[in-house]
Protein backbone atom coordinates (compact mmCIF):
# COMPACT_ATOMS: atom_id res chain seq x y z
CA UNK A 1 0.00 0.00 0.00
CA UNK A 2 2.62 2.56 0.48
CA UNK A 3 3.67 3.00 -3.23
CA UNK A 4 -0.28 3.53 -3.85
CA UNK A 5 -1.05 6.96 -5.12
CA UNK A 6 -4.85 5.43 -4.53
CA UNK A 7 -5.73 3.18 -1.89
CA UNK A 8 -9.36 2.30 -2.15
CA UNK A 9 -10.31 -0.51 1.02
CA UNK A 10 -13.66 -2.37 1.47
CA UNK A 11 -15.79 0.47 -0.09
CA UNK A 12 -19.44 0.21 0.17
CA UNK A 13 -21.97 2.64 -1.61
CA UNK A 14 -25.25 2.00 -0.83
CA UNK A 15 -28.27 3.73 -1.86
CA UNK A 16 -31.38 3.82 0.35
CA UNK A 17 -34.44 2.82 -1.52
CA UNK A 18 -37.72 4.70 0.32
CA UNK A 19 -41.27 3.95 -0.61
CA UNK A 20 -44.76 4.90 0.58
CA UNK A 21 -46.20 8.37 2.32
CA UNK A 22 -43.50 8.56 4.97
CA UNK A 23 -40.97 8.41 2.09
CA UNK A 24 -39.54 5.20 4.61
CA UNK A 25 -36.67 3.12 3.72
CA UNK A 26 -37.90 -0.25 3.14
CA UNK A 27 -34.33 -1.49 0.86
CA UNK A 28 -30.77 -0.42 -0.02
CA UNK A 29 -29.26 -0.21 -4.04
CA UNK A 30 -25.99 -2.13 -3.14
CA UNK A 31 -24.10 -0.22 -6.08
CA UNK A 32 -20.48 -0.66 -4.97
CA UNK A 33 -20.18 -3.65 -2.40
CA UNK A 34 -16.73 -4.42 -0.38
CA UNK A 35 -14.77 -2.92 -3.03
CA UNK A 36 -10.50 -2.81 -2.64
CA UNK A 37 -8.30 -1.35 -5.55
CA UNK A 38 -5.06 0.44 -6.06
CA UNK A 39 -3.78 2.52 -8.17
CA UNK A 40 0.02 3.53 -8.27
CA UNK A 41 1.63 6.79 -9.93
CA UNK A 42 1.53 6.95 -13.63
CA UNK A 43 -0.26 3.70 -13.74
CA UNK A 44 -3.36 3.03 -15.79
CA UNK A 45 -6.30 0.72 -14.22
CA UNK A 46 -8.61 -0.70 -16.49
CA UNK A 47 -12.26 -1.57 -14.80
CA UNK A 48 -14.78 -3.35 -16.50
CA UNK A 49 -17.99 -4.56 -16.96
CA UNK A 50 -21.68 -4.55 -17.80
CA UNK A 51 -24.02 -1.52 -17.36
CA UNK A 52 -25.20 -1.32 -13.92
CA UNK A 53 -22.90 -3.29 -12.23
CA UNK A 54 -21.43 -0.10 -10.36
CA UNK A 55 -18.54 0.73 -12.11
CA UNK A 56 -19.28 5.01 -12.33
CA UNK A 57 -20.63 5.15 -8.92
CA UNK A 58 -17.29 3.82 -7.54
CA UNK A 59 -15.78 6.24 -9.51
CA UNK A 60 -17.96 9.28 -8.25
CA UNK A 61 -17.09 7.73 -4.88
CA UNK A 62 -13.16 8.02 -5.19
CA UNK A 63 -13.50 11.91 -6.40
CA UNK A 64 -16.22 12.03 -3.45
CA UNK A 65 -19.20 13.33 -5.28
CA UNK A 66 -20.80 10.56 -3.50
CA UNK A 67 -20.12 10.08 0.25
CA UNK A 68 -19.45 6.40 0.67
CA UNK A 69 -21.56 3.87 3.18
CA UNK A 70 -18.29 2.82 4.67
CA UNK A 71 -14.72 1.29 3.91
CA UNK A 72 -12.24 3.67 3.22
CA UNK A 73 -10.13 5.98 -0.34
CA UNK A 74 -7.01 6.78 0.65
CA UNK A 75 -5.19 9.13 -1.73
CA UNK A 76 -1.21 9.88 -1.16
CA UNK A 77 -1.09 7.99 2.49
CA UNK A 78 -4.41 10.87 3.78
CA UNK A 79 -7.91 9.39 4.11
CA UNK A 80 -10.20 11.33 2.33
CA UNK A 81 -13.39 8.85 3.03
CA UNK A 82 -14.82 11.43 5.12
CA UNK A 83 -13.39 15.02 4.97
CA UNK A 84 -15.43 18.15 4.43
CA UNK A 85 -15.62 20.01 1.51
CA UNK A 86 -13.35 22.49 2.09
CA UNK A 87 -10.93 19.70 3.85
CA UNK A 88 -11.50 18.31 0.43
CA UNK A 89 -10.80 21.53 -1.93
CA UNK A 90 -6.60 20.81 -2.25
CA UNK A 91 -7.13 17.20 -3.10
CA UNK A 92 -9.56 17.88 -5.70
CA UNK A 93 -6.83 19.70 -7.65
CA UNK A 94 -5.07 16.12 -7.78
CA UNK A 95 -8.11 14.09 -8.44
CA UNK A 96 -9.95 15.28 -11.54
CA UNK A 97 -12.66 13.21 -13.93
CA UNK A 98 -13.65 12.95 -17.37
CA UNK A 99 -17.22 12.25 -17.67
CA UNK A 100 -19.27 9.99 -20.72
CA UNK A 101 -21.23 13.13 -22.04
CA UNK A 102 -19.20 15.72 -22.08
CA UNK A 103 -22.24 17.97 -23.69
CA UNK A 104 -23.48 17.50 -20.48
CA UNK A 105 -20.92 18.06 -18.14
CA UNK A 106 -20.04 21.64 -20.01
CA UNK A 107 -21.80 24.58 -18.96
CA UNK A 108 -23.34 25.32 -22.48
CA UNK A 109 -23.41 29.30 -21.61
CA UNK A 110 -19.59 29.38 -20.77
CA UNK A 111 -17.21 29.82 -23.50
CA UNK A 112 -14.23 27.51 -23.75
CA UNK A 113 -12.00 29.81 -22.32
CA UNK A 114 -14.34 30.72 -18.85
CA UNK A 115 -14.78 26.57 -18.81
CA UNK A 116 -10.82 26.46 -18.68
CA UNK A 117 -10.26 29.04 -16.34
CA UNK A 118 -12.66 28.17 -14.03
CA UNK A 119 -10.89 25.54 -12.12
CA UNK A 120 -7.83 27.75 -12.04
CA UNK A 121 -9.76 30.65 -10.70
CA UNK A 122 -11.31 28.09 -7.59
CA UNK A 123 -8.24 26.71 -6.45
CA UNK A 124 -6.77 30.79 -7.09
CA UNK A 125 -3.64 29.95 -9.38
CA UNK A 126 -2.18 32.64 -10.91
CA UNK A 127 -3.46 35.97 -12.03
CA UNK A 128 -5.55 37.29 -15.36
CA UNK A 129 -2.92 36.48 -17.74
CA UNK A 130 -1.47 33.77 -16.30
CA UNK A 131 -4.52 31.57 -16.33
CA UNK A 132 -5.21 33.11 -19.58
CA UNK A 133 -2.01 31.78 -20.90
CA UNK A 134 -2.31 28.53 -19.13
CA UNK A 135 -5.91 27.94 -21.07
CA UNK A 136 -3.81 28.50 -24.50
CA UNK A 137 -1.77 25.78 -23.64
CA UNK A 138 -4.49 23.49 -22.63
CA UNK A 139 -6.05 24.03 -26.21
CA UNK A 140 -2.82 23.30 -27.59
CA UNK A 141 -2.10 20.04 -25.16
CA UNK A 142 -5.18 18.36 -26.60
CA UNK A 143 -5.34 19.51 -30.16
CA UNK A 144 -7.41 22.39 -30.80
CA UNK A 145 -6.81 25.74 -32.04
CA UNK A 146 -6.34 28.88 -30.00
CA UNK A 147 -9.27 31.35 -31.32
CA UNK A 148 -11.77 27.80 -29.46
CA UNK A 149 -11.22 29.78 -26.42
CA UNK A 150 -13.86 31.53 -27.44
CA UNK A 151 -16.97 29.37 -29.08
CA UNK A 152 -19.33 27.36 -27.11
CA UNK A 153 -19.14 23.54 -26.63
CA UNK A 154 -22.41 23.34 -28.84
CA UNK A 155 -19.95 24.49 -32.10
CA UNK A 156 -17.80 21.19 -31.37
CA UNK A 157 -18.08 17.84 -32.59
CA UNK A 158 -18.28 14.96 -30.06
CA UNK A 159 -14.48 14.06 -29.87
CA UNK A 160 -13.43 18.12 -29.80
CA UNK A 161 -16.09 18.26 -26.61
CA UNK A 162 -14.10 15.57 -25.29
CA UNK A 163 -11.13 16.80 -25.71
CA UNK A 164 -12.39 19.89 -24.16
CA UNK A 165 -13.25 17.92 -21.08
CA UNK A 166 -9.36 15.75 -20.96
CA UNK A 167 -8.33 19.52 -21.43
CA UNK A 168 -10.26 20.76 -18.22
CA UNK A 169 -9.34 17.69 -16.24
CA UNK A 170 -5.84 18.33 -16.91
CA UNK A 171 -6.06 21.92 -16.43
CA UNK A 172 -4.64 21.68 -12.64
CA UNK A 173 -2.03 19.01 -13.45
CA UNK A 174 -3.43 16.91 -11.49
CA UNK A 175 -1.79 12.86 -10.48
CA UNK A 176 -4.89 11.00 -10.81
CA UNK A 177 -7.92 10.76 -13.22
CA UNK A 178 -11.14 9.07 -13.00
CA UNK A 179 -12.10 8.63 -17.04
CA UNK A 180 -15.77 7.03 -16.74
CA UNK A 181 -16.34 5.76 -20.10
CA UNK A 182 -15.13 8.50 -21.99
CA UNK A 183 -14.88 7.12 -25.35
CA UNK A 184 -17.76 5.15 -25.22
CA UNK A 185 -20.23 8.03 -27.12
CA UNK A 186 -18.02 8.35 -29.84
CA UNK A 187 -17.31 6.78 -32.76
CA UNK A 188 -14.65 3.91 -33.00
CA UNK A 189 -11.90 6.27 -35.70
CA UNK A 190 -12.51 9.04 -32.77
CA UNK A 191 -11.74 6.48 -29.71
CA UNK A 192 -8.72 5.59 -31.12
CA UNK A 193 -7.68 9.71 -31.23
CA UNK A 194 -9.50 10.04 -27.73
CA UNK A 195 -7.35 6.80 -26.50
CA UNK A 196 -3.77 8.09 -27.94
CA UNK A 197 -4.36 11.21 -26.40
CA UNK A 198 -4.80 10.04 -23.03
CA UNK A 199 -1.62 8.27 -23.20
CA UNK A 200 0.32 10.84 -24.34
CA UNK A 201 -0.98 13.02 -22.01
CA UNK A 202 0.30 10.32 -19.06
CA UNK A 203 3.44 10.10 -20.32
CA UNK A 204 3.81 13.85 -20.68
CA UNK A 205 2.63 14.49 -17.15
CA UNK A 206 2.59 10.87 -15.28
CA UNK A 207 -0.49 10.53 -15.02
CA UNK A 208 -2.50 7.64 -12.99
CA UNK A 209 -5.80 6.49 -14.42
CA UNK A 210 -9.03 4.62 -13.67
CA UNK A 211 -10.44 4.06 -16.77
CA UNK A 212 -13.67 2.62 -16.92
CA UNK A 213 -15.30 1.25 -19.93
CA UNK A 214 -17.87 -2.17 -20.56
CA UNK A 215 -15.83 -2.94 -24.23
CA UNK A 216 -12.64 -4.63 -23.20
CA UNK A 217 -11.26 -4.13 -26.57
CA UNK A 218 -11.09 -0.52 -25.21
CA UNK A 219 -9.65 -1.09 -22.14
CA UNK A 220 -7.01 -3.60 -23.14
CA UNK A 221 -5.34 -1.15 -25.70
CA UNK A 222 -4.38 1.87 -22.75
CA UNK A 223 -4.57 -0.43 -18.96
CA UNK A 224 -1.35 -1.66 -17.02
CA UNK A 225 -3.23 -3.71 -14.84
CA UNK A 226 -7.76 -4.84 -14.87
CA UNK A 227 -10.18 -5.63 -12.83
CA UNK A 228 -13.55 -6.80 -13.97
CA UNK A 229 -16.59 -5.66 -11.82
CA UNK A 230 -20.28 -7.46 -11.74
CA UNK A 231 -22.71 -6.38 -9.68
CA UNK A 232 -20.79 -3.85 -7.01
CA UNK A 233 -17.98 -6.38 -6.14
CA UNK A 234 -14.70 -6.90 -8.17
CA UNK A 235 -14.56 -10.36 -9.29
CA UNK A 236 -10.89 -10.64 -11.05
CA UNK A 237 -7.77 -8.67 -11.22
CA UNK A 238 -4.84 -9.03 -13.51
CA UNK A 239 -2.01 -7.62 -15.59
CA UNK A 240 -3.45 -6.49 -19.14
CA UNK A 241 -1.97 -9.33 -21.22
CA UNK A 242 -2.84 -11.94 -18.67
CA UNK A 243 -6.58 -11.07 -18.23
CA UNK A 244 -6.80 -11.78 -22.11
CA UNK A 245 -4.50 -14.51 -22.27
CA UNK A 246 -5.71 -16.56 -19.53
CA UNK A 247 -8.94 -15.09 -17.74
CA UNK A 248 -9.55 -17.22 -14.93
CA UNK A 249 -13.34 -16.36 -13.68
CA UNK A 250 -16.10 -17.26 -15.86
CA UNK A 251 -17.72 -14.04 -16.35
CA UNK A 252 -14.59 -12.33 -17.82
CA UNK A 253 -14.43 -15.03 -19.99
CA UNK A 254 -17.80 -14.46 -21.61
CA UNK A 255 -16.69 -10.39 -21.37
CA UNK A 256 -13.77 -11.25 -23.67
CA UNK A 257 -15.56 -13.65 -26.03
CA UNK A 258 -17.98 -10.74 -26.35
CA UNK A 259 -15.53 -8.89 -28.26
CA UNK A 260 -16.18 -8.71 -31.99
CA UNK A 261 -13.69 -10.49 -34.35
CA UNK A 262 -12.99 -8.68 -37.16
CA UNK A 263 -13.25 -11.47 -39.52
CA UNK A 264 -16.83 -12.20 -40.09
CA UNK A 265 -15.66 -16.27 -40.92
CA UNK A 266 -14.24 -16.82 -37.49
CA UNK A 267 -16.18 -17.22 -34.36
CA UNK A 268 -15.05 -16.85 -31.09
CA UNK A 269 -14.42 -20.44 -28.94
CA UNK A 270 -16.07 -19.12 -25.76
CA UNK A 271 -19.78 -18.91 -25.89
CA UNK A 272 -21.30 -15.44 -25.31
CA UNK A 273 -23.10 -14.61 -22.05
CA UNK A 274 -26.88 -14.54 -21.86
CA UNK A 275 -29.65 -12.96 -18.85
CA UNK A 276 -29.68 -9.98 -17.25
CA UNK A 277 -27.28 -9.00 -14.34
CA UNK A 278 -29.39 -9.31 -11.45
CA UNK A 279 -30.80 -6.41 -9.43
CA UNK A 280 -28.26 -4.40 -6.43
CA UNK A 281 -31.36 -4.24 -4.50
CA UNK A 282 -31.97 -8.37 -3.84
CA UNK A 283 -28.67 -9.87 -5.16
CA UNK A 284 -28.30 -13.19 -5.40
CA UNK A 285 -26.92 -15.39 -2.30
CA UNK A 286 -23.42 -16.66 -2.28
CA UNK A 287 -21.65 -15.95 -5.95
CA UNK A 288 -23.79 -13.28 -7.27
CA UNK A 289 -22.87 -13.91 -11.00
CA UNK A 290 -23.76 -18.36 -10.41
CA UNK A 291 -27.46 -17.75 -11.95
CA UNK A 292 -26.00 -16.98 -15.29
CA UNK A 293 -22.52 -19.30 -14.67
CA UNK A 294 -21.92 -21.91 -17.23
CA UNK A 295 -19.82 -23.02 -14.69
CA UNK A 296 -22.01 -23.04 -11.67
CA UNK A 297 -21.50 -25.26 -9.03
CA UNK A 298 -23.99 -26.28 -5.72
CA UNK A 299 -21.45 -24.03 -3.26
CA UNK A 300 -22.04 -21.16 -5.30
CA UNK A 301 -24.77 -20.44 -4.11
CA UNK A 302 -23.52 -20.44 -0.41
CA UNK A 303 -21.07 -18.37 0.97
CA UNK A 304 -19.85 -15.54 -1.10
CA UNK A 305 -16.31 -17.00 -2.23
CA UNK A 306 -13.06 -14.91 -1.36
CA UNK A 307 -10.51 -13.56 -3.44
CA UNK A 308 -8.07 -15.79 -4.08
CA UNK A 309 -4.22 -15.95 -6.07
CA UNK A 310 -4.01 -17.72 -9.04
CA UNK A 311 -0.84 -16.20 -10.18
CA UNK A 312 1.58 -13.69 -9.58
CA UNK A 313 -0.78 -10.30 -9.31
CA UNK A 314 -3.66 -12.79 -10.53
CA UNK A 315 -6.69 -12.67 -8.31
CA UNK A 316 -10.00 -14.04 -8.86
CA UNK A 317 -13.39 -14.06 -6.99
CA UNK A 318 -14.73 -17.89 -7.74
CA UNK A 319 -14.88 -21.26 -5.73
CA UNK A 320 -13.44 -22.66 -8.99
CA UNK A 321 -9.80 -21.80 -7.58
CA UNK A 322 -11.17 -21.46 -3.39
CA UNK A 323 -8.12 -24.20 -3.06
CA UNK A 324 -5.29 -21.07 -4.04
CA UNK A 325 -4.63 -19.11 -1.17
CA UNK A 326 -6.57 -16.51 -0.11
CA UNK A 327 -5.76 -13.04 -0.42
CA UNK A 328 -7.22 -9.38 0.92
CA UNK A 329 -6.80 -6.58 -1.86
Amino acid sequence: MSSSLLAVENLRMHFPVREGVLMRTTAYNKAVDDVSLTISPGETLGLVGESGCGKSTLGRCIVRLYNPTSGQIRFDETDITNLTQRALLPYRQHIQMIFQDPMESLNARHSIGDILEEPLIIHKQGNAGERARRVTELLDLVGLPTRSRTRYPFEFSGGQRQRIGIARAIALRPRLIICDEPVSALDVSIQSQILNLLIQLQKEMNLAYLFIAHDLSVVKHISDRISVMYLGRIVETAESEKLYRSPAHPYTRSLISAIPVPDPKKRSPRPTLGGDVPSPINPPSGCAFHPRCPDCLPSCSGEPPDISVVASEHYVRCVLHSDSPAQTL
